[in-house]
């Protein structure tokens, strides 16, 4: 198996005589992946929504998950006869390039932990001041899970299959485009970002009576954080070399939601609030922040990543 450092002089993003397919072909696959796995949901009546069927109805959910399993396949195969037939890789290198081996265990569980940093506020205000622990030795999140077709949706089947899509079937393209890898963390975020722009048409039929510029607004913050996202998530992908760990990222950000970022820290169940609550959460959504930023680059190394530290610019 080639050392990834070699494989990555060897198809050197800043060498025009070395790249297997240009930076405008890999752009096209990627809208074409994208188009593959929104469309299919606006052709079938049991995936596409109206002002009374939606989409997070169960059966519509359902279909949807059957539809996207798929696109992601097919868009996975593609990509796989690229590197095996255009790039001219061995089995194994084609296999590392989708993030699909070595799994990565250790890396998903040191990204899993980075990200933490990140959510330590809400992980105090969730375990400790809401009691969710006591779900957690009871098992009640693992029976959801199991459970309820939506949190299937939210926890599993998207992230799983986005990444499937945006990062294994994506990813590798443009690291064999003449495109540096700072661009290609920024870049193809980018399309998955607006490739939830759909959501604005949905959302409007399920609420006719909200602003357009409401409902546009709300697009438009999706649309950045799912841009923002994206790039880390693409970052993780290309530092470790693992979809498991992209995945679990991905799975993690989806159960924990957006961290509170003002007012005070109150009880889900109204029992009261108090000021240990807000310091402790605030001191620990800032440590934590500042944590994520200062272990970003050590608890993403690793053997397994599919660029060198330098083709980042470090």
């Amino acid at each position: 198996m080639v050392a990834f450092s070699e494989l990555f002089h060897r198809l050197n993003p800043w060498s025009k005589n070395s790249n297997p397919i240009s930076t405008t072909t890999a752009s096209l696959l990627l809208v074409f992946y994208a188009l593959s796995y929104f469309l299919p949901f606006y052709l079938s009546p049991l995936t596409r929504p109206s002002p009374t069927l939606s989409r997070d109805n169960p059966s519509v959910i359902r279909a949807r998950i059957r539809s996207v399993c798929i696109s992601c396949f097919c868009c996975c195969l593609s990509t796989f006869f690229i590197l095996l037939y255009v790039a001219d890789l061995s089995l194994p290198d084609a296999l590392h390039y989708l993030g699909l081996w070595p799994l990565g265990l250790i890396e998903s569980a040191r990204a899993l932990g980075l990200t933490a940093l990140l959510f330590a506020g809400p992980l105090f205000l969730y375990l400790v001041v809401d009691d969710g622990w006591k779900d957690w030795v009871k098992g009640y999140p693992v029976k959801e899970l199991w459970g309820d077709m939506l949190t299937w949706r939210n926890i599993v089947a998207g992230p799983l299959t986005k990444k499937l899509l945006f990062r294994t079937s994506s990813v590798p393209l443009f690291l064999l485009s003449p495109l540096p890898v700072s661009r290609i963390i920024f870049y193809s975020p980018v399309i998955f970002g607006l490739a939830h722009v759909h959501h604005f048409y949905e959302f409007r039929l399920q609420n006719p009576r909200v602003p357009v510029f409401a409902a546009l607004l709300r697009s438009v913050f999706q649309f950045s954080f799912t841009t923002l996202f994206g790039a880390y998530a693409t970052f993780v992908f290309i530092r470790t070399g693992s979809l498991l760990a992209a995945f679990a990222v991905h799975a993690f950000c989806n159960g924990m939601g957006l961290p509170k970022v003002w007012g005070r820290v109150e009880r889900l169940d109204g029992r009261g609030s108090g000021l240990a609550w807000t310091v402790g959460y605030y001191t620990l959504l800032v440590g934590g922040a500042v944590g994520f930023w200062k272990e970003l680059w050590a608890l993403t190394e690793g053997g397994n990543g599919l660029v060198p530290r330098s083709a980042f610019g470090r």
